[in-house]
């Protein structure tokens, strides 16, 4: 379902290919095998480096082209700087790759043995490189067509497919590099669906995707309207009334433990595949952005494609709201008053805020079907956090101290960063409605922090957290291991966040 670029690991003393990286420290400061090339090559790629004043900072390469003594036909040194972090080793994978490409060759070897590996070893260091290649690999041209079959193969031709790194421990790099991919097919497919157009990926469409997933082990269950009718799921289905398109909302189940007494953790998403505003219409520049408003399904489907993959040791339940925010005749209003599966009352003041809606319902199913020990919610929910943390950071929010230092923990080690911001009280009472037990929105300020409140009222003894990944899920900093409109953000944090502190099954 998720092609991926081949990754192929042999000894050190293989032969190279045409096109070779190897990695310098500060000074520069080459590798015995980058120095047994130095040697073959007269002391050239050492000689090279000096006049060019390269350092082995990172971020740093030079380029030395028909190379004589090896069989190679480019060298390209690329600075590894300490390199001294998981996030550090994907980075200058990433940039690694970044220079291959762009020779424009099928094929390529790496030898991942750079002066220093530090406390990860060898295997662990070539793992993790070759994780931050692949990421970085990623593009999305699915739509965009070729003008004859002769400029179809040069493009083939062009392309990267197989990258073989050298390792001093090959079969050890090549095991530790399996949950590694795991984790990359749920990048990509996570990317895979925020890029997607919402004229071809609809709730509909998404679900039908996500039955896909049991090819992997994952037990998948889709609620159709009349299903969701029966759950009175009528928050989430009033976002949707407005559409020709059905409401879903899909339930996916990895169940990696023995025990049948283990309580999941529990993972939503808000999918709303297209925004329009609604009634409350956004205003038209930006708005084909909002085919990515279903990013933090997106994540959650990814999520579990990975735990599955990899086996995770863990009960994992991943629920989506899919849905699509249009105005017609039969859209909701502002001023309507829907009743949500919890039986409280909502007053939507403005059809935009739509999202909240959704994950009110499936929020709510998800403690009363699971009972989960758990539950951390994704949504692209609100331009405020962006406002208050640009795209750096996600916004956090949440009711378990625990959980929000575990969470921060693993946005450290992964590099996707969370933020935690208030909620209090204060902020609850701005959303109390004179006609309802709640409104949608809660007035010009904290606008992120309302909207947190707003879901906190369908969470009850569980501990929760909602990240609000608007600036993160799509239209994202780029970076050297993401370079697509659509980042994956979130599967790396949570199958962290997993890995670290759930997976094992309750006692």
């Amino acid at each position: 379902m998720v092609q991926l670029l081949d990754i192929q690991y042999v000894p050190l003393s293989a032969a190279p290919g045409a096109t070779l990286i190897v990695l310098a420290g500060e000074g520069p400061a080459f590798g015995p095998a980058a120095r047994a090339i130095d040697e073959k090559m007269k002391g050239a790629l050492s000689k090279a480096a000096r006049a060019a004043g390269f350092s082995g900072k990172a971020k740093t390469s030079i380029e030395v082209l028909a190379p004589t003594g090896v069989d190679a036909q480019r060298i390209i040194v690329v600075g590894t700087g300490r390199a001294a972090s998981e996030l550090d080793r994907l980075l200058l994978g990433g940039y690694a790759f970044a220079q291959i490409v762009g020779r424009k060759v099928e094929s390529a070897s790496l030898i991942a043995e750079p002066a220093d590996v530090g406390e990860a070893g060898p295997d662990v260091f070539a793992a993790d490189l070759a994780l931050g290649a692949v990421l970085r690999s990623y593009t999305f041209k699915k739509y965009q067509t070729r003008k004859s079959d002769e400029d179809n193969g040069a493009q083939a031709r062009n392309e990267l497919r197989t990258l073989t790194v050298h390792s001093s421990k090959p079969d050890a790099a090549a095991k530790a590099y399996s949950a590694r991919k795991a984790l990359a097919e749920g990048v990509f497919l996570a990317r895979d669906l925020v890029n997607e157009p919402a004229n071809i990926l609809g709730p509909v469409e998404f679900a039908d995707r996500m039955r896909e997933l049991a090819n992997a082990g994952i037990a998948v269950e889709v609620l159709d309207e009349e299903q969701l009718k029966a759950l009175k799921m009528n928050a989430l289905l009033a976002v949707g009334q407005g559409s020709m398109r059905p409401s879903r909302v899909v339930v996916m189940q990895w169940n990696g433990v023995k025990s049948k007494r283990a309580r999941p953790v529990c993972f939503v998403g808000k999918g709303v595949c297209f925004d329009t505003g609604g009634i409350s219409m956004k205003p038209a520049a930006g708005m084909e952005d909002m085919k990515g408003d279903m990013g933090g399904a997106a994540c959650v489907a990814g999520l579990m494609l990975t735990l599955a993959s990899r086996k995770a040791a863990v009960h994992a339940v991943g629920l989506i709201g899919l849905t699509e925010n249009m105005p017609s005749g039969t859209a909701q209003r502002p001023g309507d008053i829907v009743t949500s599966m919890s039986g409280q009352t909502i007053e939507v003041l403005n059809t935009d805020a739509e999202g909240r809606l959704v994950l009110a319902d499936v929020l709510w199913y998800a403690q009363e079907q699971f009972k989960p020990r758990l539950i951390v919610d994704l949504a692209t929910l609100t331009g405020a956090i962006m406002v208050a943390l640009g795209k750096e950071h996600a916004g956090l929010f949440s009711n378990d101290d625990k959980l929000a230092k575990e969470l921060e923990a693993a946005g450290k080690a992964t590099g996707e960063k969370v933020w935690r911001m208030p909620l209090a009280k204060a902020y609850d009472k701005l959303i109390d409605s004179k006609t309802a037990d709640m409104k949608n929105i809660g007035g010009r300020y904290g606008g992120a922090i309302t909207a947190a409140q707003f879901l906190q009222r369908f969470v009850k003894d569980t501990p929760w957290a909602h990240l609000d990944v608007a600036g993160t899920a799509m239209d994202s900093v780029k970076t050297d291991i993401n370079q697509s409109w659509a980042s994956g953000w979130g599967v790396r944090l949570l199958d962290r966040l997993v890995s670290d502190n759930y997976e094992k099954p309750d006692k």
